[in-house]
């Protein structure tokens, strides 16, 4: 019998730094999104609006800034 060699794969942790802190971003939805395509208003339920006027704070990331950035004319950046 032919004895088959397993390599075994190494597990490597990538050191990296924690935040210090977690950042946080206010936006408020001021705009209806009823005249709008049905991709922004995935986007404005998906930032967890439910109503307008609301202001609802989220993680600063990439992808909340990439939402924020796609419908720009519907929600602001509300200052901290």
């Amino acid at each position: 019998m032919a004895e088959t060699k397993t390599k075994t794969a190494t597990k490597t942790k990538a050191k990296t730094k924690a935040p210090d802190k977690i950042r946080f971003i206010r936006i408020q939805y001021y705009r209806s999104a009823i005249a709008t395509p049905t991709k922004h208003k995935l986007v404005v339920k998906g930032l967890g609006f439910t109503r307008l006027n609301q202001i609802v704070e989220r993680v600063d990331n990439d992808s909340v800034r990439g939402m924020v950035k796609a419908i720009p004319h519907l929600v602001r950046i509300v200052e901290n």
